[in-house]
């Protein structure tokens, strides 16, 4: 890989991972809900999660998916009802009171997972693959990939748990607070808009 390509993914990495999208909604809310240090098994294994796809897609899984549209069928409407029930959960979520402190964000291997549902998760390392990943050495260049994309990513989205916490302080009564978690719970909800209606 040139150095002309690999300055072209980090591009690619960091706008694809930094814009709006499901992930960088709910790490939105639970910065406002959970703060940053809670929400960082969630930005892990939203990095993590999205570097083993990326590999996993490069080594053929994603070929394997495309060629079979039942199992995709299937794997789209899971990731819808998962989102449903992920803003539903937003929508649900208040400030952290000795009341209900058992509320907690996501951990680190339910955000890994959640990319395997997430639209643009598929649409960033399939895109990654097929745009950055040159035939020659294959193998070596999907890890490099890999790398760089967890490199670029983890600290992308951290920004959006970063502003969530920015943004406690205007949320701290109940009723801003609610609006806040129902307008992100609605926003997870728009973004499958490109998912069942494609």
């Amino acid at each position: 890989m040139t150095a002309d390509l690999l300055l072209a993914f980090v591009a690619f990495a960091f706008v694809t991972s930094a814009t709006p999208g499901p992930n960088n909604v709910m790490l939105l809310a639970s910065g406002v809900n959970h703060g940053f240090v809670r929400t960082l098994p969630h930005i892990a294994g939203i990095s993590l999660g999205c570097m083993l796809m990326l590999v996993l897609v490069g080594f053929g899984l994603g070929g394997l998916l495309l060629a079979s549209p039942q199992l995709y069928a299937l794997l789209r409407y899971a990731g819808a009802a998962y989102l449903v029930w992920l803003a539903w959960r937003i929508a649900r979520s208040g400030m952290i009171t000795p009341g209900n402190a058992g509320s907690h964000p996501m951990t680190l291997l339910q955000a890994a997972a959640f990319q395997w549902v997430n639209p643009k998760a598929w649409v960033m390392v399939v895109g990654a693959v097929t745009t950055y990943a040159p035939h020659d050495s294959f193998v070596r260049n999907v890890c490099v990939i890999a790398i760089v994309l967890g490199l670029v990513n983890a600290p992308s989205v951290a920004l959006w748990a970063c502003c969530g916490v920015g943004l406690r302080r205007l949320l701290d009564q109940p009723r801003r607070r609610r609006a806040f978690n129902l307008g992100m719970a609605a926003l997870l909800v728009l973004s499958l808009y490109p998912v069942l209606w494609p």
